[in-house]
């Protein structure tokens, strides 16, 4: 089972280095999805795009997967918080922004499984 690890490791990273770059070249469509507090505009959009592009790199090459991977939950945790549930509740496509929330949450808890399993990781290899 333990062979499967890597490549999940890598296919779960892949879509945040997409979603990462899109952010940089598609930067008015994620505008149109700001609510209107969320601050700074382009600027968030940048820079959320590249800690995702940074958190992508981080957990395909293995540096640093473990603060990676928690950064990658805190801002699914935001994106929820302030995109999702506010287009829900304002009763935007009420489909679509709920596949989008589905879809983050689950990937927060796979960000949250990759953590933990890299903290048993490091645990197992400092008790030997």
């Amino acid at each position: 089972m333990k062979n499967l690890a890597p490549l999940g490791r890598i296919l779960f990273a892949l879509p945040f280095l997409v979603f990462g770059i899109n952010h940089l070249v598609m930067m008015d469509f994620y505008l149109g999805m700001l609510t209107s507090f969320i601050p700074l505009g382009a600027y968030t959009i940048i820079l959320t795009g590249l800690i995702m592009i940074a958190v992508s790199i981080s957990i395909i090459t293995k540096k640093f997967i473990r603060l990676s991977t928690l950064i990658l939950a805190g801002l699914l945790l935001v994106f929820i918080l302030t995109i999702h549930i506010p287009h829900l509740i304002q009763g935007s496509d009420r489909t679509l922004v709920l596949i989008a929330l589905l879809k983050d949450i689950s990937l927060m808890g796979g960000s949250l499984m990759i953590a933990g399993y890299c903290a048993e990781s490091e645990t197992k290899k400092s008790e030997k």
